[in-house]
């Protein structure tokens, strides 16, 4: 299957303009289109927020039998449409069908003076849908028609976050396989890494999947209930069920992008200072100033192609369930599982050494 990328991440929130407050004024995004019952959005209100290649769909239902208002009501704020662009829909939407997708909304064309969209829907995991989305002509038209483009100013400077990177999914115990053959009986994606990853009684398994275009990358956790509750479980438990529980967002330069987000308010996970005493031995040279990392809290890992640099921020919801992770790859494709256990060590260390002092 044609699948080119990402196109949009769509959000069933409680208050669209309260949601996009937080993303335009702590993360940088824009408003550049909106559209509601008088464009044809029939019982909800729409905001489209841009930052660099991503965009960001916030829907929020005017009644209580709303799809969007059903979710927030089960889940809370959360991702509910994944929308991939394809070459063609009506052929990819079709595919679907054969392979026994469910729950299809058929093709539709929307039109405008300088685009054409076709978009069409199918069942996903969880209670996340999938969109497909085929573009012709100006792709600044967002849904012709329906979303009204609303100009928007780019004198903040060049955009700090570039693209999504990936999206982590967590499901329930016994359901990680079965979405796997989701992604890949579907979609034709690929399963590219798995792992069990275990530290200090918690434990979880994982297994990537990526489209064959490898633009598009799903990472699924599963809790390990032989265990004790993790934060898989706790997600589980705020979000009633599976879902998405952060999204990745690649970004050039994560040093000025964690500035620029920390002035604006975000408030990023906490890092204990002594993970840095061992970051080199573990990880080879870093290529940036390790006390600057320090500062920000900003982690590193390696692989075999290179390293990657990430900082995770906090949840922006009062389930505390959806939330960011900003992303610099330098050649590594991973998604840093060392520093979970890199983390725990630093922190054995710290709480090692406060006994020590206090004896």
């Amino acid at each position: 299957m044609d699948i080119r990328g990402i196109d949009h991440i769509e959000l069933y929130v409680g208050d669209a303009r309260q949601a996009a407050f937080y993303f335009s004024t702590a993360v940088g995004f824009q408003i550049c289109g909106q559209g509601g019952p008088e464009t044809g959005l029939a019982g909800q209100r729409s905001l489209l927020l841009c930052h660099g290649d991503i965009r960001l769909l916030l829907t929020s239902g005017l009644s209580a039998e709303h799809p969007a208002a059903r979710y927030v009501q089960r889940h809370g704020d959360g991702i509910a449409v994944v929308a991939v662009e394809v070459g063609d829909v009506a052929e990819a939407y079709a595919e679907l069908v054969g392979r026994g997708a469910t729950g299809g909304t058929p093709p539709t064309t929307l039109t405008g003076a300088d685009a054409e969209v076709v978009t069409a829907e199918v069942d996903g995991f969880a209670d996340v849908r999938h969109r497909l989305v085929q573009r012709r002509g100006s792709r600044a038209d967002f849904l012709p028609g329906v979303i009204t483009p609303t100009p928007f100013t780019t004198d903040e400077g060049k955009p700090v976050l570039a693209e999504v990177d990936h999206l982590a999914v967590c499901v329930p115990p016994g359901q990680l396989d079965e979405t796997v053959r989701h992604f890949e009986g579907l979609f034709d994606f690929a399963q590219i890494f798995e792992e069990h990853i275990e530290v200090d009684g918690q434990a979880m398994n994982s297994k990537v999947v990526q489209s064959r275009s490898g633009q598009v990358t799903v990472v699924l956790l599963e809790p390990d209930r032989t265990r004790r509750p993790g934060q898989i479980d706790a997600f589980l438990d705020q979000h009633a069920g599976g879902g998405v529980q952060h999204l990745g967002l690649r970004t050039d330069d994560i040093v000025a992008a964690v500035e620029s987000l920390g002035r604006r308010g975000v408030r990023f996970a906490g890092t204990p200072a002594s993970y840095y005493d061992a970051l080199e031995a573990r990880v080879g040279r870093v290529d940036a100033p390790l006390e600057r990392l320090r500062e920000l809290g900003v982690l590193v890992d390696s692989d075999h192609g290179g390293q990657l640099l990430q900082i995770f921020a906090e949840s922006m919801h009062v389930r505390r369930t959806l939330f960011l992770e900003l992303i610099e790859r330098r050649g590594a494709s991973g998604f840093g599982s060392g520093n979970i256990k890199a983390l725990y060590e630093a922190k054995e260390r710290e709480l090692a050494a406060a006994t020590a002092v206090g004896a």
